[in-house]
């Protein structure tokens, strides 16, 4: 068993009362789970503060704790450590608790506000191909190998990581490609881990609900790159406009990629279709599955970030132009009666014009595309009325619906959503609140040749409703009604 002095190692203390020789047999932040033995850390969090709790840990039978402020009162065998920042101790405890399993792997960091998700995903298909034995932390699903877990957050706590990692070490796991959030960047989740390489995608407007400013936002995001240690490569979009403010003051090893600027690693578009993409990589011509621009930033983020891991470059390419679309991200099929239907997760501004733009890059102009949209609840809310707007601009037709309205009431969200509809576009808009009459209602005014996109819930399987999440999968819907109609034209035809 770990003392207090084994795992409180490098943690700043800044007082003490009691014995650090004390066994811990378990770290834990929730007072409501805490085991005979434990160490409670006080942690304040954005909606509690755990320093209201030590005496219920204690009751529980916490032996040791962890804070920020120390109790008037300290009980008789229970030691109390005072620090700066909990969260940030955390970190370094449970890493220190699980034998620091970061440094034992090669851990890279993929943030920003669109393409986390797919460039994770892609990374861990390519090197899983390339016979690595891997694991993937993202927004979608957690791998450990072959072994699926679910994922809760985008980036979860700092106990759960660690704990997560020192799994993998005991699997053999070489690389771990995982999604940094910019909460999880401002919560100190990732503190006290070790990584080998980070990436930073784009920069646009999102979360400005929990940041409160675009540049507080940005901010967030440069101190990754910015406590990536020297050893690290640090991989960067050069034609996004924070793409060199990002790795300013970093001490990692830097490159950029870029489609339009100079940068180390640069493609070119050569063909963009429904079924997949060409592009000229290092002046290689070759084809892959995903569609549109903003996949091809993705795919030579890839690219780049295996090549400065050592690898082949013709066998990056070869393999990376074998994998499937990643689900919820442009994830489309042509129903049997000719009509294009995509699913993607595209929840903010810039990530629905990437989408829309990418389906207008490749249609012919004679189909009508119909875009569902809605917008999350309590969440923030001054993107709503922007990305109706955008919605508007780029599609035929427009259908404003509920997405995870959670606990606001979805028809206020549609009526903020409508502020951004243009004077023109008022007669090609609808608002139906519900999310399965609107996805209908797309597929009946849909013809042969059109393209109907579902946006926003993209791989979720659910609807959050006041707290309860019910079961709904946008894709399956689409393919359900699309299937059923082509059967009863057949029928009728007959």
């Amino acid at each position: 068993m770990k003392t207090l002095k084994d795992i409180l190692y490098k943690v700043g203390l800044l007082e003490v009362r009691g014995d650090m020789l004390q066994g811990v047999s378990n770290i834990t932040v929730d007072s409501r789970i805490v085991t005979a033995g434990d160490l409670f850390v006080a942690v304040r969090g954005t909606l509690t503060d755990g320093h209201k709790y030590i005496e219920q840990a204690i009751e529980k039978g916490a032996t040791s704790v962890v804070c920020e402020e120390m109790p008037e009162e300290t009980a008789d065998g229970i030691t109390f450590m005072r620090v700066k920042d909990s969260s940030l101790a955390l970190g370094t405890i449970a890493a220190n608790f699980y034998d620091n399993p970061s440094e034992s792997l090669k851990i890279i960091g993929i943030t920003g506000t669109n393409g986390k998700t797919s460039i994770a995903t892609l990374l861990f298909s390519l090197f899983t191909k390339l016979g690595y034995n891997c694991s993937l932390i993202s927004t979608i699903k957690i791998m450990v190998g072959t072994k699926e877990l679910p994922a809760t957050h985008t980036t979860p706590d700092a106990l759960a990581l660690n704990k997560l990692f020192s799994v993998m070490v005991r699997k053999g796991i070489a690389y771990c490609f995982m999604e940094v959030s910019s909460h999880a960047i401002d919560q100190q989740r990732i503190a006290g881990i070790v990584f080998s390489g980070g990436v930073f995608t784009n920069l646009t407007h999102d979360h400005l609900d929990y940041h409160h400013s675009f540049e507080a936002y940005r901010d967030t995001k440069k101190r990754f790159f910015d406590e990536l240690p020297s050893a690290a490569f640090v991989l960067s979009n050069a034609d996004d406009r924070n793409g060199r403010f990002m790795l300013q003051n970093t001490k990692g090893r830097t490159s950029y990629y870029g489609l339009k600027s100079m940068a180390d690693f640069r493609c070119r578009i050569i063909e963009n279709r429904f079924n997949g993409l060409q592009l000229n990589i290092d002046g290689v011509d070759i084809w892959f599955r995903l569609v549109g621009q903003f996949n091809a930033y993705n795919l030579l983020a890839v690219y780049a970030c295996a090549v400065l891991l050592g690898e082949d470059q013709e066998n990056i390419l070869t393999v990376l132009s074998d994998i499937m679309p990643i689900e919820g991200r442009f994830d489309h099929f042509i129903s049997t009666d000719g009509i294009i239907a995509i699913v993607d997760y595209a929840h903010s501004p810039d990530a629905l014009e990437n989408v829309l733009k990418a389906i207008n890059s490749v249609r012919t102009g004679n189909e009508q595309l119909t875009t569902v949209i809605g917008a999350g609840g309590d969440r923030d809310t001054a993107k709503r009325p922007v990305m109706a707007s955008i919605a508007c601009k780029l599609s035929n037709r427009v259908i404003l619906t509920s997405d995870n309205p959670r606990f606001e009431e979805p028809e206020a969200i549609i009526e903020e959503m409508k502020k951004g509809i243009p004077a023109d576009k008022k007669m090609t808009t609808l608002s139906i609140t519900n999310r399965l009459e609107a996805i209908k209602a797309a597929c009946a005014m849909a013809k042969e040749g059109d393209i109907i996109l579902v946006a926003g819930k993209g791989h979720e399987k659910y609807q959050e409703i006041k707290g309860v999440k019910y079961p709904f999968d946008d894709k399956k819907i689409l393919h359900e009604i699309l299937n059923h109609r082509a059967i009863n034209q057949d029928l009728t035809k007959n």
